[in-house]
């Protein structure tokens, strides 16, 4: 990571390149710069071997203007405020870009779940909602799984939510297991919704998926269910990217005639960490963690942490790439995006790319609200049809107006954020 590298600060700076491109009144430019609300507590958990454990929580509301905040709870060790403020933020442009009624929120905790038996995640579930309850809720603020955390962690806090407030209120948070308030399709719709992104990119390039290659940075659910799909259209996988937690080192698994994600699906723990030995053994390379940004491929995916593509990552794309799609948020720096500008190289930004997670959320959230579940296959199509429109509409002004996608998605979305501040009366 680059020394001082400030995710909120990056936030900030894209924010104001495009307030500047939309000549923002400065009071809106103010209104939208900071989060409206900000928590910060502490969650005492009862350890099993007997201690106490004080962990740090957050949660922050970036806006709520064109409806309740949304986003997802983090569980890592290197969590920090700032961090937490810019995701929340980047939501609010997320949710603005593909027009659903939701605003940005991100909330985490500053734990290591690997170190953690599943009782002491409980309890840092249930004492998350303990401090924040009153501030949360169907018409507030949704939180939803995010780094680290799964539809079980979800499905506690909502229990704790529902045993504090007296009732059933499955709309509070999304994310949850099928079954227990869950859509179908969820667990794939980041994912896949990347994938749809790159498709039509693709195919307003002139080029056949079934011809091209990807990159994926990360192998946990995001890059997990992109491989999948890209593989169903008839691409080819060369590379993921995981955290190998036994040496504390992260890897490359590469190999160039394409990955048999079904096996290495199979040698995969929950963590996204590939088995080594066995990847070796199957006549995969086994290549330092940051290999996948030089790797041969048509398409790079980072998929997991912001920061990826920096000032000096960026310089190491091979010749081939020709889109990158950020599957995780906040991945490239604005000095890589200079770069990426004058190269020519197609940036699906993240808050587009990425943005099929947040938009089955919202559809899981109409499901709990009607009390009525759609089949996994009018999810998916549901979701295909909104990242596509939301794809083309971003697509179609950076054309008209010869800009980077990432401004022209930027532009649509705090371009609705302020007018509905504005029509309220905010600003």
């Amino acid at each position: 990571m680059e020394k001082g590298f400030n995710a909120f600060e990056m936030a900030q700076k894209q924010f104001d390149q495009v307030a500047d491109k939309l000549d923002l009144e400065q009071g809106t430019r103010e209104f939208l710069r900071w989060p409206m609300r900000e928590y910060h507590f502490i969650i005492p958990v009862h350890m099993d071997d007997g201690s106490v454990k004080v962990f740090r929580g957050f949660r922050v509301q970036h806006s709520d203007v064109r409806g309740p905040c949304k986003g997802g709870i983090r569980f890592h060790p290197q969590e920090t405020e700032d961090t937490v403020r810019a995701l929340a933020t980047w939501m609010t442009w997320k949710t603005a870009v593909v027009d659903i009624p939701l605003g940005g929120g991100k909330g985490g905790v500053i734990c290591d779940p690997h170190e953690l038996s599943m009782r002491e995640q409980e309890q840092i579930c249930r004492g998350w909602i303990r401090n924040v309850w009153r501030n949360i809720g169907p018409v507030q603020d949704i939180p939803a799984p995010d780094v680290m955390t799964s539809p079980q962690h979800m499905l506690w806090m909502m229990d704790e939510y529902e045993t504090i407030v007296g009732g059933k209120y499955p709309g509070v948070i999304t994310g949850k297991p099928v079954g227990s308030g869950g859509s179908l399709g969820r667990t794939e719709a980041t994912g896949y919704g990347v994938v749809y992104t790159v498709r039509e990119a693709l195919t307003r390039m002139g080029l056949d998926i079934r011809e091209t290659t990807m990159a994926c940075q990360g192998f946990g659910n995001v890059s997990q269910y992109a491989a999948d799909l890209f593989i169903k259209y008839g691409g080819k996988v060369v590379c993921v990217s995981c955290w190998d937690q036994s040496d504390m080192t992260s890897y490359t698994y590469r190999k160039m005639d394409g990955i048999d994600l079904e096996f290495l699906l199979g040698i995969t723990d929950r963590f996204g960490t590939v088995n080594a030995e066995k990847a070796i053994a199957a006549g995969y390379e086994q290549l330092p963690g940051d290999a996948w940004i030089e790797t041969e491929a048509d398409v790079l995916m980072p998929g997991a942490l912001e920061n990826q593509i920096n000032a000096e990552t960026v310089k190491k794309l091979h010749a081939r790439v020709k889109i990158v799609a950020e599957g995780a948020n906040g991945p490239t720096t604005p000095e890589a995006d200079a770069y990426l500008k004058e190269n020519d190289i197609f940036v699906i930004p993240d808050f587009l790319c990425n943005a099929g997670g947040v938009t089955c959320s919202y559809f899981e959230q109409v499901q709990n609200n009607m009390n009525y579940y759609w089949e996994k296959d009018e999810v998916l199509s549901k979701l295909d049809t909104k990242m596509t429109s939301a794809f083309h509409a971003v697509a179609d002004l950076a054309d008209s107006q010869s800009i980077f996608m990432r401004d022209a998605a930027y532009m649509i979305a705090i371009d609705r954020v302020a007018t509905a501040a504005r029509m309220r009366g905010l600003v």
